[in-house]
């Protein structure tokens, strides 16, 4: 698939431009959106993927020192173009200047991938009025401000455009992460109508559960058992299919909300 970049973009072998993908949630080497950036520049993209050091601080498996700059440094070494950019989404303000420094730096946008979250377990009755609005703000709001960037700035060839969310159907036991993503669903599948004149495609995949270094041995067997394929997905198995929803072949779905799970039942 070729779309439009900036004139100062690399060219691919066969001499097109490059389309640039921005990616969110990049921030460890085990996680999904770095296996989907890989992925995008192996079949010709450039990508800006964005972090944010932070929630991986708080989280049980904690930073992994350095994964962002390597990934650029991958991303370079297989002929594309890269930044690493750590952005708080929480934050209003940094969607709009999140777009405004990849312009500057790579070109315009093509293709929109969302693998940032905020994901604290808790239920209806632990669940804390501040965690909730935090889960809204990052998994809902950034998603919608995103997209509106992205709809608002969008200068590819019309069919040439790509939004690709992330979701979940969590609910019990882990309620604002699910009720948020959920919300994260309905703004991914509202743009594939209000963005169609654009020749822009949105979808939102469910991967499942997905081994990124969060799971036990205890779950990773529970979650195989339950599968029809018998084991747990892994980041590689999402990063193919944004790639191939990315692609001129995949150009004909379009606001779905797609179950790659493996046949979890």
């Amino acid at each position: 698939m070729s779309g439009e970049t900036h004139p100062t973009g690399q060219r691919g072998a066969d001499g097109a431009a490059r389309p640039l993908a921005l990616v969110t949630g990049a921030g460890r080497s085990a996680g999904i959106a770095a296996s989907v950036v890989l992925d995008l520049v192996r079949a010709g993209w450039d990508a800006a993927f964005t972090h944010w050091t932070p929630y991986d601080e708080r989280m049980p498996w904690g930073v992994d020192p350095g994964a962002p700059e390597e990934l650029r440094k991958q991303v370079e070494s297989l002929g594309g173009r890269a930044r690493a950019i750590e952005a708080d989404l929480s934050d209003p303000t940094v969607p709009a200047r999140l777009f405004d420094r990849v312009e500057r730096e790579l070109g315009n946008v093509t293709a929109l991938v969302l693998c940032h979250c905020e994901s604290v377990d808790s239920g209806l009755l632990d669940t804390t009025v501040e965690s909730f609005d935090l889960h809204f703000a990052v998994n809902a709001r950034a998603t919608w401000l995103l997209i509106r960037e992205y709809g608002l700035r969008f200068r590819g060839r019309h069919g040439s455009g790509r939004i690709v969310s992330l979701t979940s159907d969590h609910t019990a036991g882990n309620l604002p992460y699910g009720a948020s993503k959920g919300a994260m669903d309905r703004v991914t599948l509202a743009a594939a109508r209000e963005l169609a004149h654009l020749g822009v495609t949105c979808n939102a995949i469910n991967p499942g559960p997905t081994d990124t270094g969060w799971m036990s041995e205890e779950q990773k067997a529970d979650t195989a058992r339950v599968t029809s394929l018998g084991r747990v997905g892994m980041p590689q198995d999402c990063a193919n299919l944004v790639t191939f929803l990315c692609s001129a072949e995949g150009g004909w779905i379009n606001g779905q909300l797609l179950r790659s799970n493996g046949g979890l039942g």
